[in-house]
């Protein structure tokens, strides 16, 4: 195979829409799987597993928590690719506006169908900030607009700035009746903004979206320097040198400041930015190597047919229980399976999903938005 032919014709690599179809099968399997194969085999294998895929109560760092950044970082990895011929060749650049605008707008509506409680049409549940694709909504755009109007320097300054302003915000801030902010729930200044701003109509979970912005924006645009270090005109083995150079580095820092800012993935927070962006980056590496280096792709088609209509299967698998639509047809092996049927449910809703975009990508049926 030759390898310079791995990248679809519109300049998208292979590897990107497979990491992206990974990280979306965590989402919508690997997590209720593995809390129902746990609760069934009660065995220290199965609660390592169930306990990696869920988030920890406030302090530390599982491998759930990649899982989010992971898709913001991608979204980032992609505008490079995306907006490059359209920056260089148009006069007026606020003419890209109303595509970024537009896409802003669209994630955050389809934020509030998915978590935002839209669907209940009751006024007292609705969350206005409370989804992953409103925090790509956010990253998306500040970093489409970073892309577009400052340079390669600047932008890797503002990453600094974001950081940097979020770290001395949550650890400095005066939040009124408190004190000083500390990192710890309800007593950050980035919840305090959240219930002042939202309201009723905050989310409630000690999870943080306003403040956490920044950290949202330096994700994703983690992902854009890794996207252009993709389309950079290195050969593809120092790229994935220039990529293991930069995961290692995120991390790296990631640990330095940990020891006095800890990661905190329901705030966002820096030292999380940088560890999570780290992770993120040396996965792509790992990808990119396989598949676009190595040339081996057979294994990865099931990902890439996940990974090419993701919001897709984002959205339906949030707003479906596909477990309890598997129910109705596989009903009938809980006699046999008994306290493990759950965790078989699970795998056959998400057999379900697959084969629904299995079916799209056979008909060629893409949602972009």
């Amino acid at each position: 195979m030759n390898n310079n032919n791995i990248a679809s014709k519109n300049n998208r690599l292979l590897s990107i829409d497979v990491l992206r179809g990974f990280d979306m099968l965590m989402i919508i399997f690997a997590d209720r799987f593995f809390a129902n194969f746990h609760q069934a085999s009660q065995t220290e294998t199965s609660a390592f597993f169930a306990t990696q895929f869920k988030h920890p109560i406030w302090f530390g760092f599982h491998f759930y928590d990649i899982i989010m950044p992971l898709f913001l970082f991608l979204t980032g990895v992609v505008i490079p690719f995306s907006l490059n011929r359209r920056v260089n060749e148009i006069g007026n650049k606020t003419k890209l506006y109303p595509h970024l605008i537009k896409r802003f707008a669209i994630l955050f509506f389809l934020g509030w169908i998915v978590q935002g409680n839209l669907l209940a049409l009751d006024i007292h549940k609705f969350q206005i900030f409370s989804n992953t694709l409103q925090a790509i909504a956010v990253g998306y755009f500040f970093s489409c607009v970073a892309y577009i109007h400052i340079s390669k320097k600047a932008r890797y300054l503002l990453f600094t700035v974001c950081l940097l302003v979020y770290g001395l915000l949550l650890e400095f801030a005066n939040v009124p009746g408190i004190g000083t902010s500390e990192l710890l729930p309800d007593k950050n200044i980035a919840v305090y903004i959240d219930k002042l701003v939202f309201g009723d109509f905050d989310d409630g979970y000690q999870y943080t979206w306003l403040l956490s912005g920044f950290g949202f924006v330096a994700t994703t645009l983690s992902g854009l320097f890794a996207g252009e270090i993709l389309r950079s005109k290195f050969k593809r083995n120092k790229i994935a040198l220039h990529l293991l150079y930069m995961g290692f580095g995120l991390l790296l820092i990631g640990l330095i400041l940990n020891i006095w800012h800890p990661s905190v993935k329901k705030i966002w927070n820096s030292t999380f930015v940088l560890l999570s962006s780290g992770f993120c980056t040396l996965l792509l590496v790992l990808f990119y190597w396989i598949i676009d280096i190595k040339g081996k792709t057979k294994w990865s088609f099931p990902l890439k047919v996940i990974g090419i209509n993701a919001i897709t299967a984002y959205v339906i698998s949030h707003v479906v229980n596909f477990s309890e639509v598997a129910n109705f047809i596989l009903f009938g092996f809980e006699q046999c399976l008994g306290d493990y049927y759950k965790a078989f449910a699970d795998f056959g809703g998400f057999l379900i999903i697959y084969l629904l975009l299995w079916y799209m990508n056979k008909n060629k049926t893409y949602i972009k938005i």
